[in-house]
Formats: structure tokens, sequence, C-alpha cells
């Protein structure tokens, strides 16, 4: 679980970043997820945008992306979802 302070920062690492994902009318589905959490191991932190066609809550997207990665849901903007997993191989961020 993050701290304030711990999510603070990783927003602010996040705002440079572009969505590398999209979540559309299919939803969230096992493909998406296992991208998505080869993607976290290798950059730790992710932005995923949700199109208008997505039948599904924002919140509902986020928090079924975090389980299924089993991520940390820094931040849920908009349409925009950002997302942090300690990476195991390539650690970028230390976190304070």
């Amino acid at each position: 679980m993050l701290t304030g302070k711990q999510k603070r920062f990783l927003r602010s690492k996040a705002h440079h970043l572009n969505p590398i994902f999209q979540v559309g009318k299919g939803g969230v589905n096992d493909n998406l997820i296992k991208q998505i959490g080869e993607a976290l191991e290798v950059r730790e932190l992710i932005k995923v945008s949700i199109l208008q066609n997505c039948e599904e809550d924002r919140n509902d997207v986020g928090r079924s992306l975090s389980k299924g990665a089993r991520a940390e849901l820094v931040q849920i903007i908009g349409n925009t979802i950002v997302l942090y997993k300690e990476s195991k191989e390539n650690k970028q961020l230390k976190l304070p």
C-alpha cells in the first residue's frame, strides 16, 4: 500500500508519460492484464487510457487492472489511469 507522499511522487513522475494501453469496447480481459503486467515489469509506472466506447465504469476498470496485474492504483484522473508496480529485475524508481 502506497502512502500519500509516495503517490504524490509517482503522480509527478507519471505526468510526462503518454498512455501506452487503451481500454475500449471489449473492456478488461486476461490478455490486456497480461500485457500490462509485462509492461509494468519493464517500466514500473504506466498510464492506461479509457476510451469513450468503454462500457465499464472507470473506477471499476482501474480496480480490475490493478488487481489483475497485482499493481498499485496511483491515480484515476479523467479517463486516464496511472499504475505502479515495483520491478523485480530493473528498478528505476526509488520511492520516498
